[in-house]
């Protein structure tokens, strides 16, 4: 039971963590899709500095759940 909420919270996190990094990318990613292209001026500080936090916030929770998981869960069944 445990170990499917730890892997469906991981999973979760994962993914938002990958659209958090998509977002930040200047040339590739989703961010020319957002108005986040390299040519025009850069105004949005503040959505920046939100993914950014969001960037390292959900990396900690992800390496957390993992931890977690590892000393939570007996690998023994």
């Amino acid at each position: 039971m445990i170990e499917g909420i730890f892997s469906v919270v991981q999973i979760v996190v994962s993914v938002l963590l990958i659209g958090a990094i998509m977002l930040q990318a200047p040339e590739g990613g989703l961010s020319p899709v957002f108005g986040g292209g390299g040519e025009m001026y850069r105004s949005k500080r503040n959505v920046e500095k939100f993914l950014i936090i969001a960037t390292i916030v959900l990396s900690i929770l992800l390496i957390s759940f993992s931890i977690a998981q590892l000393v939570l869960i007996p690998s023994g069944r």
